[in-house]
């Protein structure tokens, strides 16, 4: 009789709501007040990243229709985010519920979610606006009931869901709100902690499966000594956030280059995080592309996670395409 465990593993949904919709595809664009890099924005986006990021909420239908498991992890960013304060807005909050309304109707076994940053809030890319706020975080805990940590349990592997956003939140301080930042400072207090006594109380044989959504996140695991010497104990960690194959092969190039302060805020925390990628190594990362993929390449999928409970063979990671 065949005991294993599968799973679907979705990741960046970017669900766009109605009200999300409303705001125009071009609401990033629209933030950008010098014509030059209001122009490079609009190529970047039209040919590389995403030409209609608000009009790919089929695509989250498709991932439903083909995915063949009854249980879901995804790997962050519930919502287009157009805000820029994660769920604290509403249209961005519409957008996780009708988001998650879909994924726990379809997988009975579970759909769980590892934060990503438009969970909580982002700074835009070309300007500084918006952020990080803790009633977006209130709001992903106590109305949506997504808890920021979660372990479940299945046989000798733990599956282990972080907040990536808290992880790495020394990178991220400056996009918080002044007079939040103890607050933050404090719930990753308590998520470090959460963290450390889960790797902790490994047994010696068991398996982690760690689900990530920002890998920015992954050199601040190693501050854990609980987490430093179980890392062989981490079969695969599953990252979100690049988006594409793509972009994990360019941050793998690109890895250890020196933090570049002089070109703004954004081109600072890219290349903080590119200098420590050579610390993700060791959780063995897989990437989860974004149901989208990115516009260049039209690479959008899913993964499929098949685990032996006994952990007698490797986990097996089948990756599914869904096209446009």
């Amino acid at each position: 009789m065949d005991t294993s465990v599968r799973i679907a593993v979705g990741s960046d949904i970017h669900y766009a709501s109605r009200a999300e919709q409303a705001r125009g595809k071009d609401y990033e664009l629209k933030t950008i007040s010098n014509p030059a890099v209001r122009l490079f924005a609009r190529f970047y986006r039209h040919i590389v990243w995403a030409r209609d990021p608000l009009g790919r909420n089929y695509l989250l239908d498709r991932f439903i229709q083909k995915a063949t498991p009854d249980e879901a992890v995804i790997c962050g960013d519930l919502t287009c985010d157009t805000g820029f304060i994660g769920l604290s807005d509403p249209a961005a909050l519409e957008s996780a519920q009708e988001c998650l309304s879909k994924l726990r109707s379809r997988f009975s076994a579970g759909a769980h979610v590892a934060l990503g940053d438009h969970d909580l809030g982002k700074m835009t890319l070309f300007r500084k606006q918006g952020g990080m706020r803790l009633r977006s975080y209130e709001i992903v805990r106590d109305t949506l009931q997504c808890p920021d940590f979660w372990v479940r349990q299945a046989g000798r592997y733990s599956l282990v869901g972080i907040a990536s956003s808290l992880v790495a939140y020394p990178a991220f301080e400056t996009e918080a709100l002044e007079q939040e930042r103890a607050g933050w400072a404090e719930l990753r207090r308590q998520h470090m902690e959460r963290i450390h006594n889960a790797f902790a109380s490994l047994a010696p044989g068991a398996k982690v499966i760690l689900f990530c959504h920002d890998p920015t996140a992954l050199p601040y695991l190693l501050e854990l000594e609980a987490v430093r010497t179980r890392l062989a104990q981490i079969e695969h960690t599953f990252i979100g956030h690049l988006h594409s194959r793509l972009i994990m092969v360019k941050s793998r190039i690109l890895s250890g280059m020196p933090r570049i302060t002089f070109l703004g805020h954004t081109v600072s925390k890219l290349s903080g995080a590119l200098r420590k990628a050579r610390q993700w190594r060791p959780f063995r990362v897989v990437l989860c592309p974004a149901l989208a993929g990115i516009e260049l390449l039209k690479d959008g999928a899913f993964c499929e996670l098949e685990l032996d409970p006994e952990a007698q063979r490797p986990a097996r990671i089948s990756l599914k395409r869904l096209g446009r």
